[in-house]
């Protein structure tokens, strides 16, 4: 059996559509960070995909991917260091207890 365009979409859709869920129903600010990392890992598989399918000469979804998980890792970091900084002011990474902003 061999893997055609549409199985890869379902897999993206099926991630996107999981990271999705889990940033709009999280009150943990962590696990809206890993729900955001799962939502833009399916779009990097349709990247691929696509790129892999329509021209599969030209490494456009590719080098798409390589910008989307660079993007993702420097998100990562600043929203872990901003976890850290609320964490240390409110002891609580609850995004629901966190409504208060300093000015």
């Amino acid at each position: 059996m061999t893997l055609t365009l549409y199985h890869y979409l379902i897999v993206a859709a099926l991630l996107f559509c999981m990271g999705m869920y889990g940033i709009i129903t999280s009150k943990n600010a962590v696990r809206v960070l890993m729900s955001m990392e799962l939502a833009l890992a399916g779009v990097s598989i349709n990247f691929v995909a696509f790129s892999n399918y329509i021209t599969p000469a030209a490494l456009t979804g590719q080098i798409f991917t390589i910008f989307i998980m660079t993007v993702s890792a420097a998100e990562a970091g600043v929203g872990l260091a901003i976890i850290f900084n609320v964490y240390k002011n409110f002891k609580t990474v609850d995004m629901d207890k966190i409504d208060l902003m300093k000015w």
